[in-house]
């Protein structure tokens, strides 16, 4: 008996069904509180990187598992350590949002390490620590720059080289403190305005207890995202610092990490990395090369 187009059509449907059905989710951690790159609205994470991850998902014919995690960095463990037991432990297969510096990918530098907080871990004294794999990189998706923010219009023309009368807040300690202090050999002294540890700097610079100050433009999209109404902006400085962010997986995962080259290389040639960036509220500053970054010094903070 000769079977009907329509009915091998529907047969064909129900085989790519199953055949996707059966297909097991792609796991992919992302930072719980780390805006506008991910972070949590209600019970849904938004962000640029889910973005991506859905593609990927998409470009491997899988469906998408997002796993959020918190992480809470002690004696014991880095960041690269927590997001390196993430992988190893198979709680999931990439980890986005990752600062591509040398220092951190290639292998371990200790055997084992704990999960940080995420949905299913047990209470922390009770995990396990994770024997530790070897992290390779995706190639970048977005980089992380230092930009002036002001809070009276009239100053949005500002620079470090010509700011004005403007009282510039800087928090000892920090990148942007420091780049700022160390502007051509502390020539913006007299300017400077001490911000304390425990005090938020664009919250400070909104109640006017300065005119200024350097933040990463990640750290002035988040607080845009969660004030709306916020009179901040963005000046006409950029620091020349760059750190890129791209994925991570164990270097095993090669087949998954290929995709991911395929899905950023695909949005960056095709405008799609600028699309989800504006979607998501980032200020999307291109990656630059070499696309993994030595470890910062000081000469890469008085680089102007």
């Amino acid at each position: 008996m000769r079977t009907s187009r329509s009915a091998l059509a529907a047969l064909l449907f129900a085989a790519a069904c199953s055949a996707g059905a059966a297909a097991p989710p792609l796991k992919v951690c992302v930072a719980e509180n780390n805006p506008p790159l991910s972070h949590h609205a209600g019970a849904e994470m938004r962000g640029l990187d889910l973005h991506i991850a859905q593609a990927i998902a998409v470009e491997l014919g899988r469906p998408l598992a997002v796993v959020s995690f918190e992480s809470k960095y002690e004696a014991e463990s880095t960041l690269a350590h927590e997001v390196n037991a993430l992988l190893s432990s198979g709680v999931c297969e990439l980890a986005s949002g990752f600062p591509l510096l040398e220092s951190d990918l290639g292998a371990p530098s200790r055997p084992t390490a704990r999960v940080p907080d995420h949905p299913g871990a047990k209470r922390r004294p009770q995990r396990a620590w994770v024997p530790l794999g070897t992290l390779v990189a995706s190639r970048a998706y977005h980089a992380v720059a230092l930009a002036l923010l002001v809070r009276d219009p009239a100053r949005s023309a500002a620079t470090l080289a010509d700011p004005g009368d403007a009282r510039i807040g800087v928090t000892a300690g920090t990148l942007a403190g420091t780049a700022v202090s160390l502007y051509r050999n502390g020539r913006l002294r007299a300017q400077l305005v001490s911000v304390a540890q425990n005090q938020d700097a664009l919250e400070q610079l909104e109640a006017g207890a300065f005119d200024a100050t350097l933040a990463s433009l990640d750290r002035y999209d988040a607080w845009r995202l969660a004030h709306p109404a916020s009179t901040l902006r963005r000046a006409a400085y950029v620091h020349p610092l760059r750190i890129n962010i791209g994925f991570v997986a164990r270097a095993e995962s090669t087949q998954v990490m290929d995709a991911v080259n395929r899905v950023i290389a695909r949005a960056l040639a095709d405008g799609g990395l600028a699309r989800w960036s504006a979607a998501t509220g980032t200020s999307w500053i291109a990656p630059v090369d070499p696309q993994i970054g030595r470890p910062i010094g000081l000469a890469d903070l008085a680089d102007d």
